[in-house]
């Protein structure tokens, strides 16, 4: 299949419409920035509280007659550019696609190993979030404001939480010789300016083997005489950009080099006490919270690795002090996965995104402009990007579509085959964006016989009204319709003479239904939960224990105690930080607000915000199964969702004896 990477199909109709856009664009501008200083935000109002002068407020007073004679000036071009901008919508394409050509060190992606399908497995990272990238004066109606540097920051995030390598801690007790399930938490490169791998202070107390493979999988330190033993329970997809810290136990003495990690102290940053200011999320300082000019995730959950006076000796150990290290987060397992005694996967509420994130599938990405900002800063991590999906106009859909679908994918596999549909069923302000789904096939390898290994990737938005459930089960019908054309569509494969192995598929998005509420039961109990499996989900209705709510309460996004991603992580910990900083289902009671009932409510939030996965429809001879879970808070103070992130474990199935 041709990917399109440009809108339109030739040069001409895209020089029309750049031309109709122009004309329309300053009369768009000036509206959203006319409405956009009626609608402040909380932040906003704190500020103007504390403008004992009232500038801001004065100056939005002596900017709106001007605004307003730019906008009657600008009103006769309008509609003169949306008279051709119109028609020109039915040669629209529905997306665009775009590929990063420079992948080189410069270009920021990098090389990945072509998988084989050989060996226990590989494991494959998905994430979705809702970022309320909407024109300016529309995004303050969910108490978020500054769209475009929003947009740039929201990228730069995603980029360094995604961009580290993968560490993975496996311990071995004194009592017991098997060893532990795999911590996925992350470093920074623990390498410096001068290619030389050095020590990272930690809680690490024994080290009896460490080796650090980097992106490209070049090994930035030695292998330590023993190694992985082959009994390891790793596999060749899992250890891809991995760090392997093997710890052993307390026979034959304390190792050498015990005593200089043993000096970096706890890696657990305690630095939340410190400043913590309510800063606007378009304006971070240096080095906070994954800014843009950090090559941290967040500052919070991050520790700069500095020593002392005594660092300078130039030993193989030792950490240099010009070094801007920062080691993440490493708890104790049991206080970090909280794992329940029936769950077979890892899970927990992370300060960043997981290492090595594969695909990632966003929501609301509607203004074009911050859709191109993303994209560029998106870039330097994956390779394939699909943006400005949707279709405007009257096109397919009973009304006039002013808002694409607000869809955005990146990919760091190939695409091979992308399709969209709109949903003809929204209605009210739902209608005027064309919301629908994305379906997609990805190329994630390929086997010694020349067989494709392919995945499914689905993407979708659902209808927001609270009371429409019929709509949302309408919607879930025709995603599961859609999704079966296009895998028959796109297959190539027959019984008889496979050419390709289908490996995973998997369906994200924002549903704009929870589990919990008495309101949504008829999509709690819609048919696609019997074919795919929600990881957080124990039936219609219930939840499992350690599942957490996706939607924010709008009016505390910039409170001290959630305004940085380490501060919103201790929150939601907590079941008393939930019940104030998590949405919840709205009372029917008349009269009775949402704070004053969050005392009598069981749970933890609305979690609208949904990874599933299916076993069904795929290769015989494989399997895939949840290896991780995560709920992401790299996003505080920029969107009012949490992102979730599914890491994958395809294998081969065990043949019984």
């Amino acid at each position: 299949m041709v990917l399109y990477t440009t809108p339109f199909p030739n040069s001409c109709l895209s020089a029309l419409h750049a031309v109709s856009w122009a004309l329309i664009f300053p009369c768009y501008w000036l509206v959203d920035r006319l409405v956009a200083p009626f609608i402040p935000t909380t932040y906003e109002t704190r500020q103007r509280a504390d403008d004992c002068c009232c500038l801001q407020l004065l100056c939005s007073y002596l900017f709106t007659p001007v605004y307003l004679a730019l906008l009657v000036a600008s009103l006769p071009f309008a509609f003169l550019g949306f008279l051709f901008w119109s028609p020109l919508q039915s040669a629209r394409r529905p997306y665009i696609y775009s590929r990063l050509e420079d992948k080189g060190p410069a270009g920021g992606a990098a090389l990945l190993s072509e998988w084989k399908g050989t060996g226990p497995g590989k494991s494959f990272c998905f994430a979705t979030a809702n970022l309320c990238l909407l024109p300016e004066s529309l995004a303050r109606l969910n108490n978020v404001f500054n769209t475009q540097a929003r947009a740039k920051e929201i990228g730069q995030r995603i980029r360094n939480g995604a961009n580290r390598p993968q560490i993975k801690i496996y311990i071995d007790s004194p009592t017991n010789t098997s060893i532990s399930a795999a911590s996925f938490s992350s470093l920074v490169s623990p390498q410096g300016s001068d290619g030389v791998a050095r020590a990272v202070p930690g809680s690490i107390k024994r080290t009896a083997s460490v080796e650090y493979k980097g992106d490209s999988g070049r090994h930035h330190s030695d292998e330590a005489a023993n190694g992985l033993a082959s009994g390891d329970p790793a596999d060749s997809g899992s250890l891809e950009d991995a760090c392997i810290v093997r710890i052993g136990g307390d026979e034959g003495g304390r190792p050498p080099e015990a005593d200089d990690l043993a000096t970096g102290g706890q890696a657990r940053n305690e630095a939340g006490r410190g400043s913590r200011g309510q800063t606007p999320n378009h304006s971070q300082r240096d080095g906070d919270s994954g800014s843009l000019g950090s090559h941290s995730a967040s500052r919070e959950s991050l520790v700069k690795a500095r020593a002392g006076a005594d660092s300078s000796s130039g030993e193989p150990g030792a950490t240099n002090s010009k070094l801007p290290y920062k080691a993440s987060v490493v708890k104790k397992a049991a206080a970090r996965k909280r794992r329940h005694p029936d769950e077979a996967f890892d899970h927990e509420i992370s300060a960043f995104f997981p290492a090595n994130l594969d695909f990632l599938c966003l929501q609301e990405v509607f203004d074009k402009r911050a859709a191109a900002k993303l994209k560029d800063q998106l870039h330097g991590y994956f390779e394939y990007i699909l943006y400005d999906v949707g279709v405007y106009g009257c096109q397919g859909c009973c009304t006039f579509k002013f808002l694409n679908s607000g869809l955005f994918f990146a990919s760091r596999y190939p695409i091979m085959d992308v399709a969209y549909h709109c949903y003809p069923n929204g209605r009210c302000s739902d209608g005027l964006a064309s919301k629908g789904a994305l379906f997609l096939k990805v190329q994630v390898g390929s086997t010694p016989q020349d067989q494709r290994i392919v995945g499914y990737i689905s993407c979708t938005h659902l209808h927001a009204l609270p009371e429409d459930s019929a709509i949302r089960c309408e919607q879930l019908d025709l995603l599961q319709d859609w999704l079966a054309d296009f895998r028959k569509s796109t297959s190539s494969s027959s019984a008889a003479n496979p050419e390709e192995l289908v490996v995973f598929d998997v369906i994200c998005g924002d549903f704009n239904f929870d589990n919990c509420s008495s309101d949504d039961k008829l999509e709690q109990q819609h048919s696609l939960f019997t074919r795919y499996k929600d990881p957080c989900r124990l039936g219609p209705g219930e939840e499992k224990p350690w599942a957490i709510g996706t939607l924010l309460e709008t009016a505390g996004l910039y409170d001290e105690d959630v305004c940085t991603p380490e501060n919103l992580q201790k929150v939601l910990e907590s079941e008393e930080g939930r019940r104030e900083y998590l949405a919840f289902p709205t009372s029917k009671s008349p009269g009775a607000g949402q704070k004053g009932r969050k005392d009598l409510l069981k749970g933890n939030g609305r979690r609208i915000d949904y990874m599933l996965y299916t076993e069904e429809g795929l290769c015989l001879d494989w399997k895939a199964e949840v290896e991780e879970f995560t709920f992401v808070t790299q996003l505080s103070g920029l969107t009012d969702h949490l992102p979730v992130a599914m890491r994958l474990m395809v294998s081969a199935v065990e043949e019984e004896a």
